[in-house]
């Protein structure tokens, strides 16, 4: 099949299941492959113009009035939602079908057993400072290898915060993704003035599909080794 990704995670899950897209997002780091724009900005003309049999979206990424243009131009889609860990494997299977091939998608190891005994603050944006909620896939990545979230209980899942907020929580860590905003070393001694901080890899936390498994391990052991 032709086949348009417009989520990165989509993306590096079709490349693992050795198809190659007709088109992808600026965001989906393949520089080798057509890209049609962003996953909040894609040219729906462009995409159009190349025919795909489907193009391939999110409902968190991605905007309904692009999804409502590609239908417009009768261009077929399809739609995902993966809001925790639970939706992945479904949402694949979903996904497989879509494309008509007999992929075999299995549930992804439990990682082992550990009690919830970190708590933690997960800045996703600076100025302001944003954080997540307990509906999130990345929330529910880190529950499912022992990490409290601080935020859990925001009620919008994408919280306006300020590190004085995120100081009373009283967190263990924070955990500073490099996505999807790039916090690196130089924002240390500013997070740190809320608990000790942790540089991870934002696509381990957020990005979703056949890097799960994988991420959910890789994670779990820096935060075994921040411990000790």
């Amino acid at each position: 099949m032709r086949v348009v990704s417009l989520v990165p995670s989509v993306t590096e899950t079709l490349l693992a299941w050795q198809i190659t897209p007709i088109a992808v997002t600026r965001f989906c780091e393949q520089p080798n492959l057509p890209h049609v724009g962003g996953t909040k900005n894609p040219d729906v003309e462009a995409i159009a113009a190349l025919r795909p049999d489907l193009v391939v979206l999110c409902d968190e990424e991605n905007r309904r009035e692009d999804a409502d243009a590609l239908r417009t131009a009768r261009v077929p889609i399809h739609v995902m939602t993966v809001e925790s860990v639970d939706d992945v494997v479904p949402e694949l299977r979903r996904l497989a079908d879509a494309l008509g091939i007999d992929e075999d998608v299995e549930d992804p190891p439990a990682p082992p057993a550990r009690p919830q005994r970190t708590s933690a603050f997960i800045p996703i944006w600076r100025r302001p400072w944003m954080s997540m909620n307990t509906a999130t896939y990345g929330s529910s990545l880190l529950a499912s290898i022992g990490v409290r979230n601080v935020f859990a209980d925001a009620p919008d899942r994408y919280p306006t915060v300020t590190l004085e907020e995120a100081r009373a929580r009283e967190p263990d860590l924070v955990l500073a993704p490099t996505e999807p905003y790039p916090f690196t070393e130089r924002h240390r001694t500013e997070l740190e003035s809320v608990a000790p901080v942790e540089l991870v890899d934002g696509q381990d936390l957020f990005w979703w599909g056949v890097r799960t498994a994988s991420a959910r391990e890789r994670l779990s052991r820096r935060l075994e080794r921040s411990s000790r």
